[in-house]
């Protein structure tokens, strides 16, 4: 169910005011200009204004800003939830030779009151440059209120709202960002997805992780953060002690076990406690390296979970490794097997991708709205990913709003440089 199903906006403030065409949604999300989607055809206007001073409304325009209602705040159930099977004593990594040693018992914050109801602000204008993307019906506007901290100390679990990143290595452009979802933002709960990607120019090859916590997990964004660190930390070191590619199981086994040590921490355990782990911590993982090659590069990656990996060539999707919607389907699932756990065989998967080729990487809120990509959102980004954006452009993107879909997002998208 969407977020405007739960907010309970629809009924007679709809029926008595006419509806434009185009809801952008408001907050202060940098980008290059508003994308509207309709139909076949996606534009994005020239920096005809500055984002400072975005024009007014005209006098009777049917865009005419209008304050709209807003009930009282309600509990936002979370979109997925992830289920799996039950413990087994064998699911979890295995521990490293040494084990850091516990800190102090963390002391709770003391209980939270539900954040009052933030006014809505007029609509923006059509042409805001800062507004956000709107593909159809979009969801309702609102002024995302701040992420509460669910654990102390605040320097182990602060979480803004979205992160960006971009650079380029000798043979890669990569752009990167992760922006908290809608549902998320309404609620003052934080951003569970993140993302880590770096270069290791000895080997030419460009390492990245993206992970999304389990919503059912109570510290799942910090989760997310260790898996992505500790993934992307992992791959590095193989490669500088220069060994024959990387140890993919050795790899995920201990970002496993990373996560059983940072719970024991988190609670001033006295030992290991997988299951402790995985009831606060569970998380998505996608981790993989790119390196060049003559005639375009090859990507090899490992995929727990459902967040997930595509190539986007001359316009067209392809899946890389498990798909969470295949093509045509109307229903999936939303069961998801996560880290701490770890499967006794990682599938490994090797692709090669032709140089004008992109690897997108991203969690289920990118997968779910992209589906195959015949849609609307696939024509969207297949338009404004076939050339590196600038980074900011990226984190305006993927805050497009659309009805229905308001996880949070995260990609990662790389290019090869061209004669590179």
């Amino acid at each position: 169910m969407g977020l405007l199903a739960w907010l309970g906006l629809r009924g007679k403030a709809d029926e008595q005011q006419p509806q434009p065409a185009h809801r952008p949604g408001s907050g202060p999300r940098p980008g290059p200009g508003p994308v509207y989607v309709s139909g076949d055809r996606a534009t994005m206007p020239g920096p005809a204004h500055h984002p400072g001073n975005p024009p007014a409304s005209p006098a009777g325009s049917p865009r005419a800003e209008r304050p709209v209602p807003v009930r009282a705040a309600v509990p936002v159930p979370p979109m997925y939830q992830h289920s799996g099977p039950p413990l087994a004593p064998d699911a979890y990594g295995q521990p490293p030779a040494a084990e850091a040693s516990p800190s102090p018992r963390p002391v709770p914050p003391p209980p939270v009151a539900a954040p009052a109801p933030v006014p809505v602000r007029p609509r923006r204008h059509a042409e805001d440059p800062w507004a956000p993307v709107v593909v159809d019906q979009p969801i309702v506007e609102f002024e995302p209120r701040p992420a509460r901290p669910t654990y102390r100390p605040l320097t182990s679990s602060y979480r803004p709202d979205s992160i960006v990143d971009g650079w380029s290595s000798e043979h890669f452009t990569v752009r990167a960002a992760s922006v908290r979802g809608y549902a998320h933002r309404y609620a003052g709960t934080p951003r569970q997805d993140d993302l880590a990607v770096a270069a290791h120019p000895a080997t030419r090859a460009v390492v990245f992780a993206v992970a999304d916590g389990v919503s059912a997990a109570e510290h799942s964004h910090i989760g997310a953060t260790v898996a992505c660190r500790a993934a992307v930390d992992s791959a590095l070191d193989q490669l500088d002690r220069g060994s024959e590619g990387i140890n993919w199981q050795q790899l995920v086994n201990g970002v496993a076990w990373q996560l059983v040590e940072h719970a024991k921490r988190m609670q001033g355990l006295e030992g290991p406690d997988s299951a402790a782990a995985e009831r606060l911590l569970a998380t998505t993982l996608v981790v993989g390296a790119v390196v060049p090659g003559p005639d375009g590069y090859t990507a090899t990656l490992v995929q727990l979970g459902d967040s997930g990996v595509w190539q986007l060539h001359a316009g067209r999707y392809t899946a890389l490794g498990k798909a969470k919607i295949e093509a045509g389907a109307a229903v999936f699932s939303s069961a998801v097997s996560a880290l701490p756990r770890v499967p006794p065989s990682v599938g490994v998967v090797e692709v090669r991708l032709a140089a004008e080729a992109v690897l997108l990487v991203g969690t289920d809120g990118i997968g779910d709205p992209l589906g195959d990509g015949s849609g609307k959102v696939g024509e969207l980004f297949a338009r404004m990913l076939a050339q590196p954006p600038p980074p900011l452009a990226l984190a305006h993107l993927l805050d497009f709003s659309r009805d229905t879909f308001d996880d949070d997002r995260t990609l990662i998208a790389i290019w090869q440089r061209p004669g590179r």
